[in-house]
């Protein structure tokens, strides 16, 4: 596999001159200050369309459960609006500088999680809609989600450019940092919770600590057996999972009995498999588990009605457990506006995207394709369900916090960026000074207003029966 087959780069090979020339060049094509602009173009496509067209290839009795979790908030709204702004995002400014994107980059998806080698990490969670793009989309959306989520918290205009402005210099000088080092040195590159604290650890206040140490604990705890003593139980004798309908249903309890039996074969065949697209020894691994039992799960806000089945397997015996996800991989929606995928298996496009990005992935991550009892053939990707995870509050953010939480999460976006991206044409782009922080502080508040008024456009719809709305 070719680095273009990810990015779509093909300029890794030049002199670092040539690519920092680069860069500088693209400031006179695109102005670092032009990224402040935002305006709907007036034929702009109704948003509620966008989500329903999203809506109209997923699970039909789940799609209220969707309309009803973005209805909640803006913030609720935006984290399931990833397609209204890669619309929005393909009328600005671009720098010509593609990058694997992660395609839904808001704050939320940047969390605490482990490593193969039991390390707890920071790192880019979310990949459903990676593909290779512009590299400042993904800065934009980030930026967008600071601002939303600082308005639901009552911060002031300035507090909220603070924040931005922090994530994106953090963005700026860590580019700047990966543009002076070689290829494995930034491959290299990690952030782990030891590190985290050396970086940040003078920023924090004694009660700061305090929370942080907390949070890593508790993601620690957030494991396999944690998730195996909240999702199952024992029935007849026998390890279960444990239904909370709509939330979760077993197979069981989903179909008739000739349906259900088809579905069940052809999950088990998948799980089977999808080890084939594993290293050789997790392949081993896999193989040393049976599939115990199999339910549907809805999860997140974007992706609620998409199909997503977790799996419990049984080692050596009925508490020795692996909770896999296989969750169904729809295409980007990026590729609209940038072209689509290069792998024939949107799962396949989903783990690419996740290997590239991340430092390190999950050891069961894979990807398979399932024939339905439609006889529609649709991708997934697999990986545990949960494996030392740990979620960020917003709400809970002082501006303080938000603006120190927003500096981790530009800095690992950078770091995400400068594996398949030209990191020194990035770097040279920026430039040394605030420019550009400056530029998206001002297109965050736009897009911020935008993003309500699209939230009160599902609202509004809503009201009027044009999308049914379930709380769940």
């Amino acid at each position: 596999m070719t680095e273009n087959h990810l990015s779509g780069d093909e300029t890794r090979h030049l002199t670092p001159r040539d690519r920092a020339a680069r860069g500088k060049a693209a400031r006179v094509e695109v102005p670092r200050s032009s990224h402040a602009e935002f305006q709907p173009p007036p034929k702009r496509t109704d948003p509620v369309e966008i989500i329903e067209n999203q809506s109209a290839r997923r699970v039909p009795d789940l799609v209220p459960i969707r309309y009803g979790r973005m209805s909640e908030a803006p913030f609720r709204f935006y984290r399931g609006a990833a397609a209204i702004m890669a619309a929005d995002l393909a009328e600005t400014p671009r720098t010509g500088i593609r990058v694997q994107c992660c395609g839904d980059a808001h704050l939320l998806n940047f969390r605490l999680l482990a490593s193969p080698e039991r390390r707890l990490m920071f790192d880019i969670n979310d990949f459903d809609e990676t593909l290779p793009g512009p590299w400042e989309w993904d800065v934009k959306r980030l930026s967008a989600s600071f601002v939303i989520a600082g308005r639901a918290n009552g911060f002031s205009a300035k507090e909220r450019a603070t924040v931005v402005r922090a994530a994106v210099g953090a963005y700026r000088e860590r580019m700047r940092d990966f543009a002076g080092m070689g290829n494995l040195d930034v491959w290299y590159t990690h952030a782990d919770t030891d590190q985290l604290m050396q970086q940040y650890g003078r920023m924090l206040s004694p009660g700061q600590r305090d929370r942080w140490e907390r949070a890593t604990q508790r993601a620690r705890a957030h494991d396999t057996l944690q998730a195996f003593g909240k999702l199952t139980h024992v029935v007849a004798g026998r390890r279960r999972i444990a239904p909370d309908p709509p939330l979760l249903v077993r197979l069981q309890d989903l179909l008739p009995d000739a349906e259900r039996g088809a579905l069940e074969k052809e999950i088990v065949r998948l799980i089977e498999r999808y080890g084939h697209t594993l290293q050789t020894d997790r392949r081993f691994l896999l193989q040393g588990y049976r599939v115990a039992d199999i339910a549907r799960k809805v999860v997140g806000v974007g992706s609620v009605g998409t199909r997503c089945w977790i799996i419990l397997l049984l080692g050596t015996d009925d508490e020795d457990p692996l909770i896999l996800q296989a969750k169904e991989a729809d295409e980007s929606v990026l590729a609209p506006y940038v072209g689509g995928s290069s792998f024939r298996n949107q799962g396949e496009r989903v783990v690419a995207g996740q290997r590239l990005m991340q430092a390190t992935s999950d050891i069961f991550l894979g990807w398979e394709r399932v024939q339905g009892i439609d006889g529609r053939r649709r991708d997934f990707y697999v990986r545990q369900l949960r494996d030392w995870k740990g979620i960020a509050v917003a709400e809970n953010m002082s501006p303080k916090t938000m603006a120190l939480f927003g500096r981790l999460c530009g800095a690992t976006l950078a770091r995400a960026h400068a594996r398949s991206g030209d990191r020194i044409a990035i770097a040279a782009y920026l430039g040394g000074g605030d420019t550009f922080d400056r530029a998206l502080a001002t297109f965050a508040e736009l897009y911020a207003d935008q993003n309500e008024k699209d939230h009160q456009a599902l609202v509004d719809a809503i009201k009027a029966g044009r999308v049914p709305a379930e709380a769940a």
